[in-house]
């Protein structure tokens, strides 16, 4: 048996399929990135597994070291309250290392340009380019202002100016980011979807994005999404100095 720890991903789930079926093909990217590493992927709801039955799979099979990653762009509810709560029914026999959210990362700005030259902008375009960039939203403060820290280093970048927008939760949301680029005099506006899959506050972006001249895909699969997830891993599965010496 493999002595490295099993990547756990651990996705929120929806009632929407798509999302299930970008968080496999995510994952399917990280295993071809990582032949070897075994990983793994639970749900929180909606969808199966869940969370707590790949757990009780694994330690049923022998396993005694997981790294436990929450499939989450900022540290909000999910982060704080859902995930370590799954987390403490976990079998006793297992050891469970939980690595930080994927965001912020300069790979996921990397990520969200791919998607934007994808959808038909080029490099040439940034000076003339406002974009939106469109989170899921957050009854969080800390995660709010992730989402505008974010999109002012994202502006230094190059492009025309960035907005930050968010589908719930908090103000503005994209249809009025996007009047207001248009305001400010940016040639061109692009939406930039600041989430991982397909669902329900995704398309409510989309059709935020009905004004504007370019509406990216989500994150999904994109590389450098899955080496945010194998660095992540790897920062977990090494404990640190301080940690060791405690």
């Amino acid at each position: 048996m493999s002595r490295k720890p099993v990547l756990l991903v651990i996705a929120h789930g929806s009632r929407d399929p798509r999302h299930a079926a970008t968080v496999h093909a995510l994952v399917r990217r990280v295993r071809s990135m990582r032949p070897g590493l075994r990983v793994e992927t639970g749900f929180l709801d909606f969808t199966v597994p869940s969370v707590q039955g790949v757990l009780e799979s694994l330690a049923a099979e022998g396993v005694r070291d997981v790294v436990a990653l929450p499939l989450l762009l900022t540290r909000a509810f999910h982060a704080k309250a859902d995930i370590p709560a799954v987390l403490g029914d976990a079998p006793p026999r297992l050891r469970i290392r939980r690595t930080e959210v994927l965001g912020p990362s300069p790979l996921l700005l990397s990520a969200l340009e791919r998607r934007l030259y994808e959808a038909g902008l080029s490099p040439a375009d940034k000076s003339s380019t406002g974009v939106v960039l469109a989170s899921a939203g957050s009854t969080d403060p800390e995660a709010i202002a992730v989402i505008a820290a974010i999109a002012r280093e994202w502006r230094h970048t190059g492009w025309c100016a960035v907005r930050p927008a968010f589908a719930s939760a908090s103000l503005p949301r994209t249809e009025d980011a996007v009047r207001e680029l248009r305001e400010l005099g940016c040639a061109r506006v692009a939406v930039a979807p600041y989430v991982l899959a397909p669902g329900f506050l995704p398309d409510r972006i989309a059709r935020g994005a009905a004004g504007a001249d370019v509406l990216a895909d989500v994150l999904g699969p994109a590389p450098e999404v899955a080496r945010v997830l194998l660095e992540r891993y790897d920062a977990a599965r090494v404990p640190s100095p301080a940690a060791v010496g405690a």
